[in-house]
């Protein structure tokens, strides 16, 4: 994993949720952890990563991820084991 990913997964499990992580940001990060991103429909993105699917909504008109979707994530990756 690059220095860049570890930074994005460090502000994703950062103590208050950061309310101003870059989407794209997270997008590389999933896709460095081997996950498959799709299209869905309107702003909603499906992500195929440990044997299943879950689908976030891209962010806009601002680029930066809300603390919810955030939260969300962490809880995702933390009980797969992934953690900083």
């Amino acid at each position: 994993m690059k220095k860049r990913h570890k930074a994005t997964l460090e502000l994703i499990f950062a103590r208050p949720v950061n309310g101003s992580i870059r989407w794209t940001d997270i997008e590389a990060l999933l896709a460095a952890l081997g996950a498959e991103i799709s299209e869905r429909e309107g702003s909603r993105v499906g992500v195929f990563l440990f044997g299943e699917v879950r689908v976030f909504h891209r962010p806009h008109p601002s680029p930066d991820t809300d603390k919810g979707a955030i939260a969300s994530l962490r809880k995702w990756l933390d009980e797969h084991g992934v953690t900083p």
